[in-house]
């Protein structure tokens, strides 16, 4: 009975290996800086929507500048009218120097984390061979416990699989609509622009941890080290959760974290009195 259940996982486990891959972490930071290029593989071409809130970004930033532009030189209900016009001026050039540059922009920062994902892992020594196959091969041939185990491992694998493409298409909503938050570079404590970075960074942060995490999880399998494994799997799944705890900080004045705070707070000193 046993080796029944072993053979049953090891068909299961090649099915789930044949349709994701032969290994899981090879495309996975190109698929998650650039699920696009996926997308337009399967048929799914949004190239052209880019461009469309590349212009909508743009036309936004005009027509912020001019209704700042008016309301505080002219009508006087917005700003200050005795401030110098040159920094409502130098605000629109820079928003719209950010706006036109951000494919650049991004790609600088995406070789900045594929060198320090490689870099963090040559020296940890985890760019060795990560052959799923010759784990399932085994399965067969071990006894009931690994193979269960070797199947817990592999769905948290594959839950970590869809975890990264939902990250790159967050990415990728991201970097559409990031034209449209650079009118916040207008404001005085930047609007929405500053916290539209930090959920980027967030993002892009979160891929590499979890492909370090990854790497470590599968090499200690590899190693029959196997409760250690499904542990760093695990952590690798709830990196996201980890993460926005530190890097998703409160904006200016009236962010949605900051008026709960305050809220909370506000609540906290009715009950003690």
């Amino acid at each position: 009975m046993a080796q029944l259940i072993s053979y049953f996982i090891r068909d299961f486990l090649q099915g789930l290996i044949d349709e994701v891959g032969g290994d899981l972490l090879i495309d996975i930071m190109p698929m998650a800086f650039y699920v696009e290029n996926y997308l337009t593989s399967l048929g799914i071409n949004l190239s052209s929507i880019s461009k469309i809130f590349l212009d909508f970004g743009l036309s936004l930033i005009v027509l912020k500048f001019l209704k700042k532009g008016f309301d505080t030189y002219v009508l006087w209900t917005d700003g200050d009218p005795d401030a110098e016009p040159v920094l409502l001026v130098t605000g629109f050039f820079k928003a719209m120097a950010v706006a036109l540059s951000i494919p650049i922009l991004y790609g600088w920062l995406i070789d900045i984390i594929n060198d320090l994902t490689n870099q963090v892992l040559n020296v940890t020594k985890l760019t060795q061979s990560n052959d799923l196959q010759s784990i399932v091969t085994n399965i067969a041939t071990g006894d009931i416990f690994f193979a269960i185990a070797m199947l817990v491992f592999f769905l948290i694998y594959a839950f970590l699989y869809i975890q990264f493409i939902m990250k790159g298409l967050e990415i990728l909503i991201l970097r559409v609509g990031f034209p449209v938050a650079c009118s916040g570079l207008m404001d005085a404590e930047q609007g929405v622009f500053k916290g539209y970075v930090q959920v980027l960074l967030q993002a892009a942060l979160t891929v590499m941890v979890q492909v370090i995490l990854a790497k470590i999880s599968l090499v200690l399998i590899l190693g029959r080290h196997i409760f250690f494994g499904i542990a760093a799997a695990l952590l690798a799944a709830k990196t996201p959760r980890l993460l926005e705890r530190f890097l998703i900080t409160g904006g200016g004045g009236g962010s949605v974290m900051n008026t709960a705070y305050s809220t909370a707070r506000l609540v906290q000193m009715i009950r003690k009195k």
